[in-house]
């Protein structure tokens, strides 16, 4: 479960990094802020599994 939690956060970290990308390119600031989130959120999740891996057994 763990593994596929990285996953997910690394994805979700490459499609906020992508859409944020875009959004600077074409001038749409809305995009541009939803990719940041999306990448923050993807940060959150990946720091959350790195935490647990630190404390197990």
């Amino acid at each position: 479960m763990a593994g596929d939690q990285k996953g997910k956060a690394k994805k979700e970290q490459i499609k906020g990094k992508a859409k944020e990308t875009v959004g600077r390119a074409v001038g749409n600031e809305k995009m541009t802020a939803e990719g940041q989130a999306e990448k923050s959120k993807g940060d959150a999740r990946q720091a959350k599994e790195k935490a647990k891996d630190t404390f197990k057994p």
